[in-house]
């Protein structure tokens, strides 16, 4: 606990709300945490990147904007944790629209402001290592796709079968000290251009 209780500290908070009993209560729960803490209101136009974590207040604010907002600082989302003052379905569908992590009812009291940041960092954490993974199958099948379709060239332009024309792709990159997909990306090209030279005349 004291391990997740230090990264906190170390993270970079903003904290969206007008200046009322509950911002205040958050703001001394918050600095007794000991995050670099730093306040906003109305909703800024753009995000600063520096920001790990946002508290924002959405009463009565476009979900439109706090998304615009959330998304300004180019880096993907922060950890964010929406404020409410009322639960109905148009604020809670709000909150899932923009993607909050974690959600702190007012009037917020401070014995659970730690368990809402400690929550909203780990499911933060595991929807990047989801997006992480997400992204490098999704790599991982843009390059079978590219093996197979070079492989396929080489077959229809050698007569050759599948596995020699993978053995070809496999044994320029050794030989090129690259990878069978940019080999085979190389291949799909020179295929490309010479179709379109057959087309010209």
């Amino acid at each position: 606990m004291s391990d997740f209780i230090q990264e906190l500290r170390d993270l970079h908070t903003l904290v969206v709300h007008q200046r009322d009993r509950s911002a205040d209560d958050l703001l001394q729960q918050v600095n007794r945490i000991g995050c670099n803490l730093e306040t906003a209101w109305p909703l800024p136009d753009v995000l600063q990147k520096k920001f790990d974590l946002v508290f924002i207040d959405v009463t009565d604010q476009s979900t439109s904007q706090i998304k615009s907002f959330l998304n300004s600082s180019g880096q993907g989302l922060p950890t964010v944790i929406a404020i409410m003052s009322y639960e109905n379905p148009s604020t809670l569908h709000s909150v899932f629209d923009f993607g909050a992590h974690a959600i702190l009812a007012k009037p917020v009291r401070a014995a659970g402001v730690l368990s809402s940041m400690l929550m909203a960092r780990r499911y933060w954490a595991e929807q990047m290592r989801f997006n992480k993974d997400l992204l490098k199958m999704r790599e991982r099948l843009g390059s079978l796709q590219k093996i197979n379709d070079a492989k396929f060239i080489l077959m229809r332009h050698h007569g050759i079968y599948e596995k020699e024309a993978y053995a070809i792709i496999r044994k320029q990159a050794m030989a090129k000290r690259t990878t069978t997909s940019e080999i085979a990306q190389s291949i799909i090209n020179a295929d490309g251009i010479l179709r379109n030279l057959g087309d010209d005349t």
